[in-house]
């Protein structure tokens, strides 16, 4: 069954038996975590923790069996994470159905309360310990106890090795015994996932590893003169410890990921009524229980449990499971806080604006939880190469077997014992994780940091990237714009522009309106009444005052309105004025008046100095100049200066404002180049352009206004996107706190993501490509302990560590 996503930049299908046969351990992860959700209605949908299936083979299995039962629409199966989500149709199918379908491939469900026949009660129950104290670790321990007291016997105390039992002429030695008694602590749970991989038809490393073991046991017993009994033991016993290591990596990279789940509390202390006169009182309930627009109380030292308004008391907010701030933030009322974050030292009333699983936190989750399922390129090649490599080399090891003992000559038995070794390396485990574990190791250290990758796609085309395109106001600058200058024209005074020009950007949404706003309610200016407003794009508004058109924009919008701002000069001074507003202007060269105002110096320098200039008038005449200053960010040139360090090779700033201010801006934070006066299909054609020079480019926006050119871009970055549905919904990538500095770290973890995945796939490959050549020469000796021990529990480990790396990354201090 496939859940079809046309977001999935693979064509939508996330269906685990596209994962071919790439094939890796299924006794996975003991840890227990999660729970099942969802009603059994019609279109329910169920989700299950399974943490034993890790592997995308694992999950092939699951989804076979799934798919045989009646009434399931789709699943959704997770191996990074160990967890399986079915949509099924509850007039078909129930969940205990589903449970079955599940353990029936050979994996327990964690959460489902009962214990599994298909695995073992204890493995559960381990839950969030050790791997290295589950059952299997303890059949394994026993095992390799049993295997080394035979290797003690047989060659080290040969005197004990005696007959121990003699049957129709074949002879049972003491140190067999002990090997075989290793097989059988060792060996069954390897048998048990092999027979559930026989039954679903899955080519995967418990299948062929079964095939080896009861191959070489079988044919000591049967055979006389021919003793595989060591190899089968050393095959139980290392395989066992391969899987134990690669469970421990794979608890590890999912720890990383629950350490996000776990970060909300889950109750909340809650201010409610307690009679008809208005009293109340404290009561602690299930932070499920709490209803939005109820008053949670959070006390010093406590984690805040809902997203909501502050509306009593003030403290400093630690942010950083959201933003990863590093400096807590003050927290007064009117102030957004969010759940999961840490109430630092004051007593806070906080109001909810979202209910239980739909805060912030939570969606942070399910977006990383979403990707870590999409697949990136190379971890496409890496499956599609996996359906090839696997059948070839049970291929070559059946030839080994059986062929080249005929053809080459050389003794039957150490053809078997190659046989046998190549079965064991037949299984691609290591280059088939070495991508998945580095994305989820990747994207959750990324979140941990305040940094949220929308996909491991994303996570590696940011690695790519060649050349990153910043928005100007918001990103480059604080966003946080304020007047600086005002400018009376034609016998206007400040007050006076600052009524007309406050009563036009009133409706307005844009940041220069609200600043314009906020500047002429501090002066307390007279509101005045105003109707058929318009806002023109790009280039400002317009609306009616007192039965008059105004319009209010960059010197732009007055050019197309029919002034030459180029040679006009207007007077101060001497314009007849009706109400505040003008109603006619003198117009004459500067040079003869001495109260003249020049726009086309005034304009200019106040351009210059890095302001944006919005001009206020009517279709006659221009009434006035209102300058204002947006501060570019501390750390922005600093993040200019990194980036260009870490190798991106051109910074460019696309804006929407005046050339000269634009120009003052870039030359402060030091980016390569700088476009300006561009409309938002403009910053799309200037994207597109950068694609076709550089090939795979970032942009860099607020995640609203810039919308359409983070979407061309090879990767959309979102600033400040915490608590915004918008950016979070939109943006490949989104930095939750309003720190540009985070921006070099994405792109070292990314860069160093994608180097770790080219160390692991190649570094895997090499090593199979070499046993694979050299195992069945015959000149060449190659133990099956060594190609064990190199070929699966080496290669894996080293691939599952070296993904690890990445949690180590952290945002450079320098620039934080």
């Amino acid at each position: 069954m496939t859940n079809d996503d046309p977001d999935r930049p693979d064509g939508g299908d996330h269906d685990a038996a596209d994962a071919g046969e790439a094939c890796c351990g299924s006794d996975g992860c003991d840890t227990a975590a999660g729970a099942a959700s969802g009603d059994a209605d019609e279109g329910a949908e169920v989700r299950f923790s399974v943490p034993e299936m890790d592997c995308s083979s694992c999950a092939s299995k699951v989804d076979a069996a799934l798919s045989d039962r009646e009434g399931v629409v789709a699943t959704d199966l997770r191996p990074t994470a160990g967890t399986a989500t079915v949509t099924y149709d509850a007039e078909r199918t129930t969940r205990a159905d589903l449970v079955a379908a599940v353990e029936s491939a050979g994996y327990p469900v964690a959460d489902d309360g009962s214990a599994s026949a298909s695995g073992d009660a204890d493995d559960a129950a381990v839950g969030a310990g050790s791997v290295f104290r589950s059952a299997r670790a303890k059949r394994t321990a026993l095992s390799g106890l049993f295997l080394g007291l035979g290797l003690l016997v047989q060659f080290g105390l040969a005197g004990l090795n005696g007959s121990l039992v003699a049957v129709a002429g074949r002879e049972l030695a003491v140190a067999d015994a002990l090997y075989l008694l290793a097989v059988l602590a060792g060996g069954e749970v390897i048998v048990r996932n092999g027979y559930y991989s026989a039954r679903n038809l899955s080519l995967d490393i418990d299948f062929l590893m079964s095939v080896a073991i009861l191959s070489a046991t079988g044919i000591s017993l049967a055979v006389p003169d021919l003793h595989f009994y060591v190899e089968a033991a050393s095959l139980a016993v290392l395989f066992n410890v391969a899987e134990l290591l690669e469970r421990y990596s794979v608890d590890r990279a999912r720890n990383s990921l629950e350490e996000l789940l776990t970060l909300s509390p889950d109750v909340a202390t809650v201010r409610r009524a307690t009679g008809p006169d208005g009293e109340t009182e404290r009561v602690e309930v299930p932070v499920e229980d709490v209803a939005v627009g109820e008053t949670v109380l959070v006390e010093p030292g406590e984690k805040i449990p809902m997203d909501g308004t502050v509306t009593e008391g003030s403290s400093a907010v630690n942010q950083a499971p959201i933003t990863g701030e590093s400096v807590p933030v003050d927290k007064a009322v009117g102030d957004e806080v969010f759940a999961g974050t840490i109430n630092e030292q004051g007593f806070l009333a906080v109001e909810t604006t979202a209910a239980a699983g739909d805060t912030t936190i939570d969606r942070i989750v399910e977006l990383v939880e979403d990707a870590q399922a999409n697949k990136t390129d190379r971890e496409q090649f890496v499956e599609r190469f996996a359906d090839y490599y696997t059948p070839a080399v049970v291929a070559a090891a059946l030839l080994a077997t059986f062929v080249a003992p005929v053809v080459l000559g050389g003794g039957w038995a150490t053809w078997f014992v190659r046989g046998i070794s190549l079965l064991v390396i037949a299984c691609p485990c290591a280059f088939v994780i070495s991508t998945p574990v580095t994305v989820v190791s990747g994207v959750t250290s990324a979140a941990k940091n305040g940094v949220l990758i929308k996909g491991g796609n994303h996570l590696e085309a940011m690695g790519e990237v060649d050349a990153v395109a910043f928005d100007k106001t918001g990103t480059l600058t604080t966003g946080e714009l304020s007047v600086t200058d005002v400018v009376g024209l034609n016998g206007n005074d400040e007050a006076n522009v600052l009524a007309c020009a406050r009563a036009i950007e009133r409706r307005s949404e844009h940041p220069i309106g609200d600043a314009i706003v906020a500047h002429a309610d501090e002066r307390g200016v007279a509101d005045r009444e105003v109707t058929d407003f318009e806002s023109i794009t790009g280039k400002g508004v317009r609306a009616d005052l007192d039965g008059r058109t105004h319009y209010a924009g960059k010197p732009g919008l007055f050019a197309d309105l029919g002034f030459d701002l180029g040679h006009v000069h207007l007077t101060g001074g001497e314009a007849v004025t009706d109400g505040g507003v003008a109603v006619e202007a003198a117009k004459s060269p500067c040079a003869d008046r001495d109260d003249c105002v020049d726009l086309v110096e005034t304009v200019p320098r106040l351009q210059s100095e890095g302001k944006t200039v919005v001009l206020v008038g009517t279709e006659a005449e221009i009434e006035g100049v209102v300058a204002i200053a947006d501060e570019v960010r501390p750390e922005a040139r600093r993040t200019v200066e990194r980036l260009r360090e870490q190798g991106v090779d051109h910074l460019v700033m696309l804006t929407g404002d005046n050339e000269r201010t634009a120009g003052a801006v870039a030359e402060r934070v030091g980016v390569d180049e700088f476009h300006a006066d561009l409309l938002p299909d403009e910053k799309v054609d200037r994207v597109e352009a950068l694609r076709e020079e550089y090939d795979t480019v970032a942009m860099v926006g607020d995640g609203i206004n810039d919308a359409p050119a983070l979407a061309t871009a090879s990767v959309g970055v979102a600033m400040g996107a915490a608590g915004t549905d918008t950016a979070l919904e939109t943006a490949d990538v989104a930095l939750m706190g309003d720190d540009l500095s985070k921006l070099p770290y994405l792109h070292r973890l990314a860069r160093t993501g994608n180097g770790i995945i080219r160390q692991n796939v190649w570094g895997s490959l090499l090593v199979k490509a070499a046993l694979a050549v050299a195992i069945p020469l015959p000149f060449v000796a190659v133990p099956l302990w060594f190609v064990v021990l190199a070929g699966d529990v080496g290669m894996t480990t080293a691939v599952t560590g070296n993904a690890m790396r990445l949690a180590r990354l952290r945002p450079d201090p320098a620039t934080a």
